[in-house]
């Protein structure tokens, strides 16, 4: 290695050449690097839906969806395993352990499902599939006017434009039903011309064909006979002959039918933009496609339309790539100033040549991640972007040190070419292990189960490629470029900035440091003492005494608000759509009180996406907010106001205004059961302990009332005149539901015929009474005489979870400043087991966040032990001291001091990003020591005395470390003090780094002298146990043992030479 140093700086041009290679390739590497709003991570979910008609969520539990689940039992690489049951449908949920397993357990489940001996009849084959992961791009709105089917077909004809790119692949539509053909009978027509719907369905099934009829073979062709009978459209269906009677009568099906083209009876779906009815276009990103390029595509062709058509617009509803673009505008901003600022201490009390070659390691160690970073799987993601963020605090470290050592070397009398290969050498070994150490540490990312560890990968792979590229320019072009700087030449002379503030610099560690390091050196105790009290203050005592709050997930301000309102089940959509729009009015009224108070014009309500379905029941707002750069103001103190402004909404189950979390709710408790009554009152208690609390919000229950349900009971005149049970509700199902009796492909779309009586004979229940019921010799029945009905409210779904029924309680943070953690404590440790104790049979599980974070927390626990081993390992390897390397760990818990103090300062949570942060601290914590520890140990094996080494080791490291602080702090600074929404959720990264490492210099410079001093002694009282001698203090050293262990071996080696030259 040392002559590879001497021959870069002999050959400097090597150096530039190599630089320039690695800058070139990683420019390369950038510009094919794709673009996604998260990472990419591969699907983990396969979804069984099942469909039968007619059949209520009991009988879809009872008959279908228990069986699958117990068949799915035993099937290997399953994690979770849940279920709706709604009415006439259901679906699975399976959840696998890993990604690289989905396929097989494709394979599995579908092996599983076909093991079913039998389901009921009626039943649709099952569909089953891998859940692809949508990556949502941007969402357009098609408004301007009233006609939906016109609507639709221009959201069509937008779909075939955009799929002409190339690198658009999927396109979702929505905002409309779907189309079908209805037959609308009238009751009065059909008794008195002696026909039932089923007839009429019958008549419609038999005529609308097309198909062959054999083959008619001549002496010179053959002719396919063919007849050719479907019509695809409303008015051709009219003349179907539904009865010809011998008197030549003959009876059409507009003679007792209404034929028409409309929407689905059964599906409301509705869009309005603003108020106006719209359709909305989902351009999604795939994992090969870039959603830069996407939304700039879609972009582009979206003011194109815009600037041609004069009645129809197109809207951009959410567009990801601005979130995208804000956070690389940061990294940027952030990277040139933080750039700069290390420019500018570094020049400060260094050199200017020497810092602009030191932060010259920030773009080529970037160049070389990127080079290899497409490779690696990694786009460009918030993720990726953050982990950029965070490395930048940790590059500059090592050069700093390298670059110190050698001009310390050169201040001390060496010639260019010695210190140069000196000074890096002599801190090469301490600064390759600081580097693995952290690249350990953040390893510990690929194998953390959960969302964290899928989709903080990226951010792992990012910061060990940009590590190990700081590693290669430290050790090879950093050396060339400082040795053969100006700044080590004789006749340079710093300037007179230069000389104050190296005179600053010494003379704060002359006057102010030496004592304190004097002092320790003689009274270790009394300096220990006080460094653990202030440890025992600020992190017990801050943290364990609610002073500092902690959270797992923390909240990521966004610019949208969901609006989600549920009615009570079978609410007419005109109702729904009514309190649907006093909500939208009180938010454009919000708006407008905002406003009032703004200096400029700007709206912080862009525009709402209003949409209704797919139940008639439900509806959402999505509100688009300014982006929080230019807003001024947090999304959830809009969505407060709004709340206030709305107030109660009568009719409702529930109403939540919610922001985006990439997490799911952050408070989320399931009750099982089977028993729907012990479940119900156990859900009612929970939710009023619940509403006690003002950190949290919006608190619902998946639970939700069902429809009215009409509960038919036969009589026993039924029996006697023939009918039975599935018989008689066939006939109530065909004329109130109606009967599907065909499905025609219209273009693209499948559109089903259905025959059922109009609506004006099935709107009330005396429409039902008024029924009447024909037997199998074909006379008419009064319903009312062969049943009696009941009103009774049903379950709208029937949801499942580890194979019994679940009810989900969940709710949202009243603020960005509740803490997730203390309320889910306080719930798991207090509220529920009240209430559980209550209702023996009723168990809780806590999902949402709750499950994400206990799967992280247990994956964690199984590996973080084998991580710190592992560092330990290469801190002991680098010094052959298990000693030295339990000082150096033995400082990292002193790093919580200043991130503990950090966040109480700035009222900030200690959160995931904290972690992170806490985990980059340790890198240059690390770092700093064995930098402090290698020079103890080669002035131990310069002669000096344990005392004298620790003092020299101090004094000397005081300006490497001094600096790697300083220039981290001011990196960092820009960060700390940005107020863009897009900043806040870094701050805690850049807190628990800056503050950290602030505390973190005392530790090294004070506490690690302290342990050097202390394990003096125990290294002597090792060798004595081990060896039975007793060394002095120098001689015990393991530095000096090893000095001496390496001259004997020479000596032996050398013996059997001078033996023969004599």
């Amino acid at each position: 290695m040392r002559h590879v140093i001497k021959f870069f700086v002999q050959h400097h041009i090597v150096g530039d050449l190599l630089m320039l290679a690695i800058l070139v390739s990683g420019f390369v590497g950038m510009s094919s690097l794709r673009s996604n709003f998260f990472p990419e991570v591969d699907s983990k979910i396969v979804v069984i839906q099942v469909v039968y008609p007619g059949s209520s969520p009991e009988e879809i539990e009872k008959g279908i969806v228990a069986k699958i689940e117990e068949n799915l039992q035993g099937v290997a690489n399953i994690d979770l395993v849940t279920s709706t049951c709604i009415e006439n449908a259901g679906s699975i949920i399976v959840e696998v352990k890993q990604a690289n397993k989905t396929d097989q357990a494709l394979q599995d489940v579908k092996n599983a499902v076909d093991r079913i001996a039998s389901f009921p009849a009626g039943m649709e084959p099952p569909t089953i599939f891998k859940q692809d992961p949508q990556n949502v791009a941007i969402v357009l709105a098609v408004s301007g006017i009233e006609d939906l089917y016109l609507l639709k077909k221009t959201a069509r004809k937008i779909e075939e434009d955009l799929r002409s790119s190339n690198g658009i692949s999927q396109i979702l539509l929505s905002g409309f039903p779907e189309e079908e053909i209805e037959i609308s009978v009238r009751d009065d027509r059909l008794s008195a011309l002696g026909i039932t719907v089923a007839q009429v369905a019958q008549a419609v099934r038999n005529t609308n064909i097309e198909t062959t009829g054999g083959r008619i073979k001549t002496d010179k062709e053959e002719l396919i006979v063919r007849g050719k009978f479907k019509d695809y459209s409303a008015e051709d269906l009219n003349d179907i002959v539904v009865r010809a009677d011998r008197d030549g009568r003959v009876i059409r099906l507009y003679d007792v039918a209404e034929v028409r083209n409309r929407w689905s009876d059964n599906d409301p779906t509705r869009n309005w933009y603003n108020g106006k009815p719209s359709v909305s276009i989902t351009v999604n990103s795939m994992n090969s496609e870039s959603i830069l390029d996407v939304t700039e595509y879609v972009r582009a062709y979206t003011k194109a339309f815009n600037d041609r058509e004069d009645v129809l617009e197109i809207n951009i509803v959410r567009d990801q790539s601005v979130v995208l673009n804000q956070r690389i505008d940061l990294l940027v901003n952030n990277g040139i100033i933080g750039f700069l600022l290390v420019l500018l201490f570094l020049a400060l009390f260094l050199n200017l040549r020497l810092a602009f070659w030191v932060a010259l390691a920030i773009p080529v160690s970037f160049a070389g991640m990127f080079m290899f970073a497409d490779m690696a799987g990694v786009t460009i993601n918030v993720v990726s972007l953050f982990g950029m963020i965070l490395v930048i605090g940790i590059l500059v470290d090592d050069g700093i040190v390298i670059a110190e050592n050698i001009y310390r070397k050169y201040e001390r009398g060496y010639s260019r070419m010695d210190a140069t290969v000196e000074g890096t050498m002599e801190v090469l070994p301490a600064v390759f292990s600081a580097i693995v150490t952290t690249v350990i540490a953040f390893s510990a990312f690929f194998y953390i189960e959960g969302q964290l560890g899928d989709i903080f990968q990226d951010m792992a792979t990012v910061i060990i490629l940009t590590l190990i590229f700081s590693l290669i320019e430290g050790a090879f072009i950093l050396p060339a470029h400082v040795g053969n700087s100006k700044a080590l030449r004789r006749e340079f002379k710093p300037n007179k900035l230069e000389r104050g503030m190296r005179k600053f610099l010494n003379g704060f560690r002359d006057k102010l440091y030496a004592p304190v390091l004097k002092f320790s050196l003689d009274k270790p105790w009394i300096s220990f003492s006080v460094i653990a009290a202030i440890f025992l203050i600020s992190v017990p005592g801050l943290i364990g005494g609610g002073f500092v709050r902690t959270t797992f997930f923390p909240f990521i301000e966004g610019d949208f608000l969901t609006v989600n309102l549920n009615m009570q089940s079978g609410t007419r959509e005109d109702i729904t759509l009514e309190q649907l729009n006093r909500i939208e009015a009180a938010v454009w009224e919000v708006n407008d009180e905002f406003n009032a108070d703004r200096a400029d014009s700007l709206e912080i309500v862009l525009a709402i996406d209003k949409k209704i379905g797919p139940a008639s029941h439900t509806g959402a707002l999505y509100v688009q907010l300014l982006d929080g750069e230019n807003r001024g103001v947090q999304s959830t103190d809009v969505s407060a106001r709004i709340r206030e402004k709305v107030g109660v909404v009568y009719g409702a189950e529930s109403l939540n205004f919610t922001a985006f979390s990439p997490f799911g709710r952050a408070v989320s408790v399931s009750l099982l059961g089977n028993d729907l009554e012990t479940l119900e009152a156990a859900t009612r208690e929970l939710k009023v302990e619940m509403n006690k609390r003002d950190d949290i919000k919006d608190v619902t229950d998946s639970n939700q009332a069902g429809l009215q349900e009409i509960s038919v009971t036969l009589l026993p005149r039924a029996y006697q005149l023939g009918f039975n049970e599935q018989e008689l509700l066939a006939q109530i199902r065909q004329a109130f539901f109606g009967q599907e009796v065909q499905r025609l492909q219209r273009g693209r779309d499948e559109v089903r015929v259905w025959v059922r009586l109009d609506e004006r004979d099935r709107a009330s229940i005396g429409s039902l009474e008024n029924f009447r019921l024909r037997t199998a010799s074909g006379d008419e029945i009064p319903f009312t005489e062969v049943c009696k009905i009941n009103v009774e409210r049903g379950v709208t779904a029937i949801n499942r979870i580890y194979g019994q029924r679940e009810v989900k309680v969940s709710a949202d943070l009243s603020g960005p400043k509740a803490s997730a953690t203390d309320i889910n404590d306080e719930l798991k440790g207090v509220i529920i087991p009240q209430i559980l104790a209550r209702y023996p049979s009723v168990t809780a599980s806590y999902e949402g966040q709750n499950r994400e974070v206990m799967k992280s927390q247990n994956s964690i626990k199984k590996v973080m032990p084998l991580i710190f081993a592992l560092m330990f390992f290469v801190i002991v390897l680098t010094f052959r001291s298990p000693l030295q390397g339990m000082a150096v760990f033995g400082l990292i818990p002193f790093g919580l001091v200043g991130i503990s103090i950090g966040h109480w300062l700035l009222d900030a949570q200690i959160s995931l990003f904290s972690v992170l942060g806490m985990l980059a601290l340790v890198g240059i914590l690390v770092n700093d020591a064995l930098v402090f520890v290698a020079a103890y140990n080669s002035y131990l094996k310069d002669g000096m005395t344990v005392r004298e080494a620790i003092w020299e080791s101090g004094m000397n490291r005081f300006r490497p470390i001094i600096l790697t602080s300083v220039t981290t702090v001011a990196g960092l600074a820009p960060l700390m003090l940005n107020k863009s929404f897009q900043a806040q959720f870094l701050i805690p990264m850049a807190i628990s780094v800056a503050f950290g490492l602030l505390f973190v210099t005392v530790i090294i410079l004070i506490l690690l002298p302290i342990y050097l001093h202390w394990i003096n002694p125990l290294h002597r009282t090792w060798i004595w146990i081990s060896d039975g001698r007793w060394l002095n203090s120098l001689d015990a050293e393991p530095a000096v043992r090893e000095q001496h262990l390496n001259a004997e071996l020479e000596s032996e080696s050398s013996t059997p030479l001078d033996f023969i030259e004599k």
